[in-house]
């Protein structure tokens, strides 16, 4: 998946298209995304015993990975990913995501 945890991500989809935040959560099985202050809805809760009074509060949901693009750590801009295979540690592969604006390996 092009999206890892704590990547800041922009949507270029759906009612929240615009805002950016930072990957909460990654669910692979479902190919969603949770980004911190984004597609907030209000959830009605009941009283329980962590919080007695109930109320109204305000979620995060997931979005579809589709509608996210990463953005790039040192050109600062939403830009498609590349892939590229570098050596790592004790002579194995590593496969590294690449910037496609700026070429950087992140």
């Amino acid at each position: 998946m092009h999206v890892h945890k704590n990547d800041m991500v922009l949507v270029i989809g759906g009612n929240s298209r615009g805002k950016t935040g930072k990957v909460l959560r990654v669910m692979l099985d479902k190919q969603k995304v949770l980004v911190e202050g984004v597609n907030v809805r209000k959830r009605h809760t009941r009283p329980t015993a962590k919080m007695p009074a109930g109320g109204i509060l305000e979620r995060e949901l997931p979005i579809h990975t589709s509608n996210v693009m990463v953005i790039c750590p040192k050109c600062n801009n939403a830009s498609r990913l590349g892939y590229t295979t570098v050596a790592g540690a004790a002579g194995r592969r590593q496969k590294m995501r690449v910037c496609k604006n700026c070429n950087e390996m992140f």
